[in-house]
């Protein structure tokens, strides 16, 4: 249990890699024809379920530091494979297992044979590396711990099947398994729940031995999709996306190239960090891209709707509370779920009720987090609604007590940032979930704090 105290902030960080560019970029690089080296790796969980993938899909990983060199296993896609093949594609062809990975899953900890992929707790890698393990061919087992296995994966099933490989789920859960090999063609993929299996299929697809066509209806999400589409370019594939990314052309046999790579500052952590600033003193956090694509960067957006003065330099922004105070805003987080939990914290120290539109999308998160910021905010004496697609928080200050993170790391520090303007003080239960994006969270919020 960790107990955060009031206290006034004010100092400089520096934002934490990105999980979700460093998720990506580690899966191609494994698909890559070569050697490649990721800088900036964060620690996190979420990266290591992403490794531990990549070695079950027999790609060799060496880790060192916060440097990630991964040689691809190319050799063993679909089209690889078929290129190596006399005949034409459309030929019945015997897919036998894929070779093991040289090293072990995690560095051999789990003790699962190569044919399993763990995802730990990690929705992108769950989704993400289904097609990718479909275009290697072979029988795959993609599954994972917690509340991963209350995701939703139904909406894999046909698409996978129209693209060549039979996909078979727990009634629409994990664990997920794939059979067959991953062909190219044409398919429809409802994206209204998630766009990682998007993501994966983007990836996927121009290793297939035919050209496809992938029609994607109700897309969430899109600037998750525009971070895969720059990512797959930077590892020289090729995905034309057309208008509103609601179709996409890819064409087949291509292969990616190895390349050097740094991972990106995340908005989506950082994001506590400047709420944090706006409602208890200053901070600053560095090494953030305001030209990222990254969905997150939309909190500058809720920061400024909030009266909250934020200032922009080149390799930094900072945010610090107004002499006037915060006030109510409204803002719509369809496109940037993960943005609620630290708006919510915003929210509470705004003058008014705050509105913010997307709610639905919230509840095949790590927890339902709708139901968690209502409940656990309402043990601190705050007022939160929701109902149908929108969030109602009333400002007001809050005595304290004690929450519980459901084991979601965004519900966690929202609580942390809370507590910064509590009378008590708040004692967060379950607060090592951080480690699945943010390990350095609490450490970074101390260097921050200053005695009232």
């Amino acid at each position: 249990m960790k107990l955060i105290w009031p206290a006034k902030i004010n100092g400089k960080i520096r934002a934490p890699p990105s999980k979700s560019m460093a998720q990506r970029a580690i899966a191609i690089a494994a698909l890559a024809n070569g050697a490649s080296t990721i800088s900036n790796m964060p620690e996190c969980d979420d990266a290591l379920a992403a490794i531990s993938c990549a070695r079950a899909l027999g790609a060799k990983v060496s880790v060192k530091n916060d440097i990630v060199k991964i040689k691809g296993n190319a050799g063993n896609s679909a089209s690889a494979r078929l290129a190596g093949m006399s005949g034409n594609s459309s030929s019945a062809i015997s897919i036998g297992k894929p070779r093991k990975s040289s090293s072990a899953i995690l560095a051999g900890r789990t003790g699962k044979s190569s044919e399993t992929l763990d995802c730990h707790e990690s929705g992108l890698s769950l989704r993400m590396f289904t097609p990718i393990a479909a275009a290697m061919g072979g029988n795959f087992m993609i599954t994972g711990s917690g509340s991963l296995l209350k995701r939703p994966v139904g909406m894999m099933e046909k698409p996978l099947k129209e693209l060549g490989a039979a996909c078979f789920t727990r009634k629409g859960f994990p664990p997920i398994k794939v059979q067959g090999l991953l062909q190219g063609g044409r398919a429809k993929v409802d994206g209204s729940t998630s766009s990682q299996f998007v993501t994966g299929l983007l990836i996927a697809l121009p290793l297939c031995p035919k050209n496809s066509e992938l029609v994607v209806k109700s897309l969430k999400s899109k600037p998750y999709v525009e971070m895969t589409l720059q990512l797959i370019g930077r590892f020289g594939g090729e995905v034309k996306a057309g208008k509103g990314l609601s179709k996409f052309t890819i064409r087949g046999n291509q292969e990616y190239k190895p390349a050097k790579y740094k991972v990106e500052g995340d908005w989506s952590g950082a994001a506590f960090v400047l709420v944090a600033g706006a409602v208890a003193g200053s901070a600053e956090v560095s090494g953030l891209g305001m030209r990222s694509l990254q969905a997150d960067r939309r909190i500058v957006d809720a920061l400024r709707k909030s009266g909250a003065i934020v200032r922009i330099g080149k390799s930094s922004i900072s945010v610090q509370k107004p002499k006037n105070g915060l006030k109510a805003f409204t803002f719509d987080a369809t496109q940037c779920p993960d943005l609620f939990p630290p708006i919510a914290a915003l929210a509470l120290n705004c003058k008014g009720v705050t509105k913010i539109t997307g709610a639905k999308r919230l509840a095949g998160k790590e927890s339902d987090r709708g139901m968690a910021i209502a409940k656990e905010f309402a043990k601190l004496g705050a007022k939160v609604e929701v109902a149908g697609d929108s969030m109602k928080i009333t400002g007001t200050a809050i005595a304290g007590g004690a929450v519980d993170s459901h084991n979601d790391h965004r519900i966690a520090m929202a609580c942390a940032v809370a507590a910064l303007n509590s009378k008590n003080g708040v004692s967060i239960n379950g607060e090592e979930c951080v480690s699945k994006s943010y390990p350095g969270f609490f450490e970074d919020l101390k260097k921050l704090r200053q005695k009232r």
